[in-house]
């Protein structure tokens, strides 16, 4: 049994390896799909919109799929489309098309989360030690790799119709034979299938706010760093691609990392510790006027919200029967501060100013880090037995 779980802990890391590549993949051709379908700011930011809204709409939809199918079996189809969806929207023959293709890709994208993070806490309770910050460490590692492979394709001038199907083939090949150890997990006899859509329990909905103060933070940072250094603090174009990319490696480095912190202090304090480094890094971001400073910020913002989110998961997962469903619940959470953040953060920006609105987000993660509570670990209801490994 202990073979099977440390199989399937090497499996779920490649799954979460390959969601994130496809995930870079796709955000390296942006600028080519504009280009390719004249598409004005307002309606590629439109476009854009959609794939977290079918995300948001097809996620609860996956415990059923877990319950109905098992959790290897689920993973590995819903993968297979993502891997899959990858290459439409560069063969979109217009606004419309393209916005109904990335409803597909958000729901593609949306449920297999799910269905990966439900498999990655089964995995961490039977191991009985924390991985899933390493886990979500492996999303970033997949999505900063596959990001360089577009940045090379996007500069020797690759077609991102050639790219994308390439990437697809690949992705998909691989995602099949590293998901073929997943655990079986399946519901016991006579268990009722999860429903559709169900009013989150008061535990879920306190996991889900922190859950909701880390993304928005790290949603905000992610879209508005490079225009924060830019516009604010007077840097270059190239100083402020370096904020982002700070950024994203400060995350990537700390989730990968993440477990070794978690099991030494504990989920509570790590959370607390987190949201108070990101505290500082927003203020830090509010107050700085010159380019190391802001970036200085960022870094600590990436520092802070990394291990939060992977703890959500385990978190949710383990206070319902069905970790498929705690899960989709804390998922509709941070996908919902992902579809906001972007978007709110201009708004307030528009309205105030863009160190103001950091300063508003130095608040929230303040708040995340002062319920870090809700993470305390809980007695999962039941115990998932999974099956020997095999296809």
């Amino acid at each position: 049994m202990r073979t099977d779980l440390q199989r399937a802990r090497i499996a779920v890391a490649a799954v979460f390896a390959v969601h994130g590549a496809v995930s870079g993949s796709m955000a390296t051709r942006i600028p080519w799909l504009q280009d390719h379908l004249d598409l004005s700011p307002a309606m590629l930011g439109f476009a854009l919109f959609c794939p977290a809204l079918g995300a948001f709409v097809a996620m609860p939809m996956a415990a059923r799929l877990v319950h109905r199918y098992g959790g290897r079996r689920a993973t590995r189809v819903l993968l297979a489309l993502w891997c899959s969806v990858l290459a439409l929207p560069s063969l979109a023959p217009g606004f419309a098309g393209l916005c109904a293709i990335f409803l597909l890709y958000g729901a593609a994208a949306g449920m297999c989360d799910v269905t990966m993070n439900a498999q990655g806490v089964i995995v961490e309770r039977g191991l009985k030690r924390s991985i899933m910050s390493s886990l979500h460490g492996m999303w970033s590692v997949g999505g900063l790799a596959a990001a360089g492979v577009g940045t090379a394709a996007a500069q020797a001038g690759i077609d991102a119709r050639l790219h994308h199907g390439v990437a697809a083939l690949v992705l998909l090949a691989f995602g099949a034979v590293v998901s073929r150890t997943l655990l079986d997990t399946r519901p016991e006899p006579g268990e009722k299938a999860p429903p559709r859509f169900t009013v989150p329990s008061r535990a879920i909905l306190m996991i889900g706010v922190v859950g909701f103060c880390a993304t928005f933070a790290e949603g905000a940072s992610q879209n508005w760093a490079a225009v924060y250094v830019k516009d604010v603090t007077g840097g270059g174009d190239g100083v402020a691609a370096a904020a982002y990319a700070l950024f994203a490696m400060s995350m990537a480095v700390t989730r990968l990392s993440g477990d070794m912190i978690v099991r030494r202090l504990g989920p509570v304090t790590a959370a607390r510790l987190s949201g108070l480094l990101a505290t500082a890094g927003a203020a830090l971001v509010a107050v700085g006027r010159t380019p190391a400073l802001a970036i200085a910020g960022f870094v600590l913002i990436g520092l802070g919200v990394a291990v939060v989110v992977p703890l959500a998961f385990a978190a949710g997962g383990n206070a319902t029967a069905d970790p498929g469903q705690g899960v989709a619940g804390i998922a509709t959470f941070t996908y919902l501060s992902s579809l906001l953040a972007p978007a709110a953060t201009g708004w307030i920006a528009h309205a105030t100013s863009l160190p103001a609105t950091f300063g508003m987000i130095a608040v929230i993660t303040l708040t995340g880090g002062l319920l870090a509570a809700a993470l305390r670990p809980r007695t999962a209801p039941r115990e998932a037995v999974p099956e020997p490994a095999g296809s």
